[in-house]
């Protein structure tokens, strides 16, 4: 029975869909104005092993990954690099994709951009206006007012009175209270618009950030569905700021007050005319990447993009590595922690190595099985799946089992691991790219003739010349093999 920490109740619930047999998943995605870096990596690890463990689990999964292609990020690097926002942002969706296949990360169902979703996000801020939710102010802004939704605070645990005492309440401010976050954002010289009707001027002007998410999910999943997900750091403001808005907006009552009546916190929240307007079910979210103990950030100048590991490390090294731990724990990352992470790797990799695995059916009645299930029921226990597969390789070591040997690929292939062939992955780039300036598969011949003619210090030499290459290799009784070091 799988158990999901939902952040909304701050506990481990039983995870029932909405409908049976059934899973809809939003989950927030990137701004596209840059690389990747590490943190998306995460966010794209950590749901796509979600979504395989609920497909696995036998539920017909609906996954939805936004893309965020308008924003004052996006236009800042468009009007800086002079190019139209469109070639910046698929540009960099491009990028994002290409990063996101070498992690094994599987395409979500839908990934929605927010340019495709504005009139929907018109719409929506249209009836949070006339609910009284949120107000047109004099510079053709429009603030969605925190004051009227009691609820607001739920998921972060933070309330109204606190967050305003630590607010530097802006200076010559539109906003009726500082605590008021914008919808729509009145159009500028030089920035993209589309027409509305909100504030002078056909209203032109554009959506702001949290409306987006907002729109996208409630046109694409419905007003309620099963799992919101995306990293820690969406918390607060944004995801709060996502229930504020489109619970009030589907609620069928025409204030907050009476379409919170009585509700608890984490609870459905019931209009007077019985309309259910809880918008996410179950919450989910991710912990942070983090450098030397310290939070990943620009400012912080310890930033690093996908890009830049995967020049380092192997693509899967890096799934494993975000895998190896719990998806809410913090992740510390540095060379030491990823070449641990490679060893590991290796180490079951090397397992699989000269057994011929053919395609089982997986038992899940098999003690190991059953284990790594219990594992990924609980709150997708990835740390304690991943042990399952080392005493499988222990096993396999042992006893060359090909069955056992058929299981641990089996269950790796469910987080995305051990998929390629031992070979390709111990021997690396060179076995993929054939690197013509290193012919290992001679040298390796040039070494057994050598040792045959007792000409010790040539076969020594080879040796060194492979190793200093980053070449290891490995005599056995069914000859010398070789892998990546």
């Amino acid at each position: 029975m799988l158990k999901i920490y939902n952040t909304l109740t701050r506990e481990k619930q039983v995870f029932t869909p909405i409908i049976a047999g059934k899973v809809s998943m939003y989950v927030c995605g990137m701004t596209v104005y840059d690389y990747c870096h590490l943190g998306h990596a995460r966010v794209m690890v950590v749901f796509d092993m979600v979504s395989r463990w609920l497909r696995t689990s036998g539920y017909e999964v609906t996954y939805v990954r936004n893309i965020t292609d308008i924003d004052d990020k996006i236009i800042k690097r468009a009007n800086d690099n002079n190019e139209p926002i469109s070639k910046l942002t698929q540009r960099f969706i491009d990028a994002m994709d290409e990063d996101s296949a070498k992690l094994g990360v599987i395409r979500p169902d839908i990934e929605p951009k927010a340019t495709e979703f504005v009139e929907a996000m018109i719409e929506m801020i249209s009836v949070l206006i006339e609910k009284g939710f949120a107000y047109t102010a004099d510079n053709g802004d429009v603030y969605y007012s925190v004051n009227h939704f009691p609820g607001y605070g739920k998921l972060s645990g933070k309330s109204l009175e606190d967050l305003r005492a630590g607010e530097r309440v802006e200076i010559d401010t539109h906003k009726k209270d500082p605590m008021d976050f914008v919808l729509w954002k009145a159009a500028k010289p030089n920035e993209p618009s589309w027409e509305s009707p909100f504030g002078p001027n056909n209203g032109k002007g554009r959506p702001g950030w949290h409306i987006e998410c907002s729109a996208m999910s409630s046109q694409l999943l419905g007003e309620h569905f099963d799992i919101h997900g995306g990293g820690q750091d969406l918390q607060f403001p944004h995801h709060e700021n996502e229930i504020a808005q489109s619970e009030a907006a589907h609620s069928g009552a025409k204030n907050s007050k009476a379409a919170h009546s009585g509700a608890k916190n984490g609870e459905a929240a019931h209009s007077d005319d019985g309309h259910v307007c809880q918008m996410v079910n179950y919450w989910m979210h991710n912990g942070f990447i983090r450098v030397d103990d310290e939070k990943m950030s620009k400012s912080l100048g310890n930033f690093f993009t996908i890009r830049t590991v995967l020049e380092k490390y192997d693509a899967e090294v890096v799934r494993f590595f975000i895998l190896r731990a719990h998806y809410r724990s913090p992740l510390n990352y540095s060379d030491v922690h990823l070449d641990d992470a490679k060893v590991a790797l290796t180490r079951l990799y090397t397992a699989l190595r000269g057994i011929d695995v053919t395609e089982e059916k997986l038992d899940w009645q098999h003690p190991q099985a059953t284990k790594f299930k219990l594992a990924m029921d609980d709150d997708f226990s990835t740390s304690e799946a991943l042990a399952v597969l080392f005493d499988l390789a222990n096993e396999v070591n042992k006893t060359k089992s090909t069955t056992t040997a058929a299981l641990l690929k089996n269950l790796a292939g469910v987080l995305g691991l051990l998929q390629r062939a031992p070979e390709s992955y111990l021997q690396g780039e060179i076995a993929a790219a054939g690197d013509s300036t290193l012919d290992v598969d001679a040298l390796i011949i040039q070494r057994n003739v050598a040792k045959k003619t007792k000409n010790f210090a040539e076969a020594d030499r080879i040796r060194k010349e492979l190793a200093d290459a980053s070449i290891v290799l490995e005599d056995t009784v069914h000859g010398t093999i070789w892998r990546r070091s």
